[in-house]
């Protein structure tokens, strides 16, 4: 393969690797999200009932039921305020098992970069500048100084270069575990329910999650800039450096 050639795979690849970076840190990465449960509204109907039966709303119950029943429980002492719970927490939990649906109270549908906005916003500036470090700023780097080596330096600045390049690709990995460091952060904040056991009430929230489209272009990145940049440093040792060969065989 002759310098030319080399040098327009090089150049294809970087076009493609930054093609597929651009919408992995665009398009959304995670959606999230969290819907009421029957059992869960079910579960807490009863509490919220009892706590929002105030005095002042007894008073209300009072002036719209039947004068005589109502004096009749207060004079033998019984408590208006139980009897009504006791009628009226039965059948309301039974129609809320029944026939409540799918509550939405909560999505979040968030990109790499959006991502790092928020969390700079809530007060997370370290995972949110390791979001920022290992899923732009290095792969920027590493395409400008593969595009530098390729097309601008000299033979030795070349082969340094690259091979500078070459030893941060043995990390590449960090990208995507920062990434999957991200993911896990947001679902663990999201899936937070009740502790599990016999005794432990049903969760309210029901939370699900699913990947967007971002995630797969910034994995396909991941992939394709480990493969290019073993391509590119075979192509220039091979291809881009005649004259280094040309004075080797001379001496």
């Amino acid at each position: 393969m002759t310098s030319r050639s080399a040098r327009l795979v090089v150049l294809f690849m970087l076009v493609v690797s930054v093609g597929l970076l651009i919408p992995g840190l665009l398009a959304p990465v995670l959606t999230i999200r969290g819907v009421l449960t029957r059992e869960g509204i079910a579960h807490i109907a009863p509490v919220m009932l009892q706590r929002g039966l105030s005095d002042e709303t007894m008073g209300v119950l009072k002036s719209v039921m039947n004068p005589t029943i109502v004096a009749f429980v207060e004079g033998t002492g019984g408590d208006l305020r139980k009897s009504v719970l006791d009628r009226l927490t039965p059948q309301i939990t039974a129609s809320l098992q029944k026939n409540v649906g799918e509550v939405e109270v909560y999505e979040q549908t968030r990109s790499i970069l959006g991502s790092v906005r928020r969390l700079y916003e809530v007060g997370s500036p370290v995972p949110a500048t390791l979001i920022l470090l290992f899923s732009v700023i290095v792969p920027l780097f590493k395409a400008a100084l593969v595009s530098w080596a390729v097309f601008w330096a000299g033979d030795r600045h070349r082969q340094r270069t690259l091979a500078f390049v070459e030893t941060i690709a043995r990390w590449s990995m960090a990208d995507v575990f920062v990434v999957a460091l991200f993911i896990a952060f947001l679902a663990a904040r999201a899936s937070a329910t009740p502790s599990q056991g016999p005794g432990a009430a049903p969760a309210l929230i029901a939370f699900s999650a699913r990947f967007g489209a971002g995630f797969y272009w910034f994995a396909a990145y991941c992939v394709f800039s480990i493969v290019s940049q073993q391509i590119t440093a075979r192509l220039a040792a091979t291809s881009m450096a005649p004259s280094v060969r040309a004075r080797a065989s001379v001496q």
